[in-house]
Protein backbone atom coordinates (compact mmCIF):
# COMPACT_ATOMS: atom_id res chain seq x y z
CA UNK A 1 0.00 0.00 0.00
CA UNK A 2 0.98 3.60 -0.56
CA UNK A 3 0.10 5.57 2.55
CA UNK A 4 0.57 9.32 2.79
CA UNK A 5 0.13 11.66 5.71
CA UNK A 6 -0.77 15.21 4.82
CA UNK A 7 -1.16 18.27 6.94
CA UNK A 8 0.30 21.63 7.74
CA UNK A 9 3.69 21.96 9.40
CA UNK A 10 4.33 21.02 13.00
CA UNK A 11 1.35 18.70 13.46
CA UNK A 12 3.36 15.55 14.19
CA UNK A 13 3.45 13.83 10.80
CA UNK A 14 7.14 12.94 11.04
CA UNK A 15 6.78 11.89 14.68
CA UNK A 16 3.89 9.64 13.67
CA UNK A 17 5.77 8.04 10.76
CA UNK A 18 8.77 7.41 13.02
CA UNK A 19 6.47 5.78 15.60
CA UNK A 20 4.87 3.54 12.94
CA UNK A 21 8.35 2.50 11.83
CA UNK A 22 8.83 0.83 15.22
CA UNK A 23 5.70 -1.33 15.00
CA UNK A 24 5.96 -4.95 13.80
CA UNK A 25 2.84 -4.73 11.63
CA UNK A 26 4.64 -2.19 9.43
CA UNK A 27 7.92 -4.12 9.12
CA UNK A 28 7.46 -4.58 5.36
CA UNK A 29 7.06 -0.87 4.69
CA UNK A 30 9.54 1.74 3.55
CA UNK A 31 9.30 5.02 5.45
CA UNK A 32 10.06 8.50 4.14
CA UNK A 33 10.24 11.57 6.33
CA UNK A 34 10.96 15.22 5.76
CA UNK A 35 14.36 16.32 4.61
CA UNK A 36 13.79 20.02 5.15
CA UNK A 37 17.17 20.77 6.72
CA UNK A 38 18.97 18.91 3.92
CA UNK A 39 16.97 20.72 1.25
CA UNK A 40 17.40 24.11 2.94
CA UNK A 41 21.14 23.52 3.15
CA UNK A 42 21.12 22.84 -0.61
CA UNK A 43 19.66 26.32 -1.07
CA UNK A 44 16.08 25.25 -1.74
CA UNK A 45 13.75 27.86 -0.20
CA UNK A 46 11.16 26.47 2.20
CA UNK A 47 7.86 27.69 3.57
CA UNK A 48 6.65 31.11 2.40
CA UNK A 49 9.70 31.66 0.18
CA UNK A 50 8.97 28.54 -1.85
CA UNK A 51 9.88 28.83 -5.51
CA UNK A 52 8.81 26.90 -8.58
CA UNK A 53 12.14 25.06 -8.65
CA UNK A 54 11.85 24.22 -4.95
CA UNK A 55 8.31 22.92 -5.34
CA UNK A 56 9.38 20.84 -8.35
CA UNK A 57 12.00 19.19 -6.12
CA UNK A 58 9.33 18.44 -3.49
CA UNK A 59 6.96 17.18 -6.21
CA UNK A 60 9.67 14.90 -7.61
CA UNK A 61 10.24 13.40 -4.16
CA UNK A 62 6.52 12.69 -3.79
CA UNK A 63 6.34 11.18 -7.29
CA UNK A 64 9.36 8.96 -6.54
CA UNK A 65 7.65 7.75 -3.36
CA UNK A 66 4.57 6.82 -5.37
CA UNK A 67 6.70 4.60 -7.61
CA UNK A 68 7.33 2.33 -4.61
CA UNK A 69 5.16 -0.32 -3.03
CA UNK A 70 4.45 -0.46 0.72
CA UNK A 71 5.52 3.05 1.59
CA UNK A 72 4.47 5.37 4.37
CA UNK A 73 5.44 9.00 3.91
CA UNK A 74 4.94 12.12 5.99
CA UNK A 75 4.18 14.28 2.95
CA UNK A 76 1.85 13.94 -0.04
CA UNK A 77 1.37 15.76 -3.32
CA UNK A 78 -1.48 17.56 -1.56
CA UNK A 79 1.07 19.20 0.73
CA UNK A 80 3.09 20.33 -2.29
CA UNK A 81 -0.06 21.69 -3.90
CA UNK A 82 -0.95 23.69 -0.77
CA UNK A 83 2.52 25.14 -0.22
CA UNK A 84 2.83 26.10 -3.88
CA UNK A 85 -0.63 27.74 -3.83
CA UNK A 86 0.47 29.96 -0.92
CA UNK A 87 3.96 30.66 -2.25
CA UNK A 88 4.82 34.34 -2.43
CA UNK A 89 7.56 33.73 -4.98
CA UNK A 90 5.65 31.72 -7.57
CA UNK A 91 3.56 33.24 -10.34
CA UNK A 92 -0.11 32.26 -10.53
CA UNK A 93 0.37 30.40 -13.81
CA UNK A 94 3.24 28.39 -12.25
CA UNK A 95 1.04 27.41 -9.32
CA UNK A 96 -1.77 26.44 -11.69
CA UNK A 97 0.45 24.33 -13.93
CA UNK A 98 2.13 22.52 -11.04
CA UNK A 99 -1.14 21.84 -9.25
CA UNK A 100 -2.86 20.66 -12.43
CA UNK A 101 -0.08 18.14 -12.94
CA UNK A 102 0.02 16.96 -9.31
CA UNK A 103 -3.69 16.27 -8.91
CA UNK A 104 -3.17 13.36 -11.31
CA UNK A 105 -1.01 11.64 -8.67
CA UNK A 106 -3.54 11.82 -5.83
CA UNK A 107 -5.22 8.63 -7.04
CA UNK A 108 -1.95 6.71 -6.58
CA UNK A 109 -2.23 6.82 -2.78
CA UNK A 110 -4.15 3.89 -1.34
CA UNK A 111 -4.81 5.86 1.85
CA UNK A 112 -4.31 9.52 2.70
CA UNK A 113 -4.39 10.49 6.35
CA UNK A 114 -5.09 14.15 7.01
CA UNK A 115 -3.35 15.12 10.26
CA UNK A 116 -5.19 17.86 12.11
CA UNK A 117 -3.31 20.67 13.86
CA UNK A 118 -6.05 20.81 16.52
CA UNK A 119 -4.42 20.79 19.95
CA UNK A 120 -0.85 20.61 18.60
CA UNK A 121 1.53 23.43 19.46
CA UNK A 122 3.99 24.68 16.84
CA UNK A 123 7.44 23.27 17.49
CA UNK A 124 10.50 25.21 16.38
CA UNK A 125 12.85 22.72 14.72
CA UNK A 126 15.12 25.48 13.43
CA UNK A 127 14.03 24.89 9.82
CA UNK A 128 10.31 25.42 9.36
CA UNK A 129 8.48 28.62 10.09
CA UNK A 130 6.71 29.06 13.41
CA UNK A 131 4.27 31.59 11.93
CA UNK A 132 0.88 30.47 13.33
CA UNK A 133 -1.29 32.37 10.78
CA UNK A 134 0.74 30.85 7.91
CA UNK A 135 0.39 27.39 9.47
CA UNK A 136 -3.36 27.93 9.63
CA UNK A 137 -3.46 29.15 6.01
CA UNK A 138 -1.67 26.00 4.86
CA UNK A 139 -4.14 23.86 6.83
CA UNK A 140 -7.11 25.63 5.25
CA UNK A 141 -5.57 25.20 1.79
CA UNK A 142 -4.90 21.48 2.38
CA UNK A 143 -8.51 20.93 3.44
CA UNK A 144 -9.71 22.84 0.39
CA UNK A 145 -7.57 20.71 -1.94
CA UNK A 146 -8.82 17.53 -0.26
CA UNK A 147 -12.43 18.64 -0.72
CA UNK A 148 -11.84 19.61 -4.35
CA UNK A 149 -10.13 16.33 -5.21
CA UNK A 150 -12.18 13.95 -3.03
CA UNK A 151 -13.26 11.86 -6.04
CA UNK A 152 -9.58 11.09 -6.74
CA UNK A 153 -8.86 9.95 -3.17
CA UNK A 154 -9.30 6.19 -2.71
CA UNK A 155 -9.46 6.32 1.10
CA UNK A 156 -9.26 9.41 3.31
CA UNK A 157 -9.09 9.40 7.10
CA UNK A 158 -8.71 12.26 9.56
CA UNK A 159 -6.29 11.94 12.46
CA UNK A 160 -6.14 13.92 15.66
CA UNK A 161 -5.17 13.48 19.26
CA UNK A 162 -2.01 12.04 20.75
CA UNK A 163 0.46 9.99 18.74
CA UNK A 164 -0.95 6.86 20.40
CA UNK A 165 -4.51 7.83 19.42
CA UNK A 166 -3.40 8.57 15.88
CA UNK A 167 -1.65 5.19 15.62
CA UNK A 168 -4.84 3.49 16.73
CA UNK A 169 -6.83 5.46 14.16
CA UNK A 170 -4.37 4.42 11.44
CA UNK A 171 -4.52 0.75 12.46
CA UNK A 172 -8.33 0.82 12.59
CA UNK A 173 -8.53 2.45 9.16
CA UNK A 174 -6.13 -0.03 7.58
CA UNK A 175 -7.92 -2.96 9.21
CA UNK A 176 -11.17 -1.81 7.61
CA UNK A 177 -9.73 -2.06 4.08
Amino acid sequence: MRIGLCGTMSVGKTTLVNALKELPEFKDYTFRTERSKYLRDMGIPLNTDSTLKGQIVFAAERAAELMQENIITDRTVIDVMAFSRLSKSMETYEKDQLNNMLWNLIKDYDVIFYVSPKGVEIEDNGVRTTDAPYRNSIDIKIKSIINTHKPSIKKLAHLQGSTENRIKQIKDTLASL
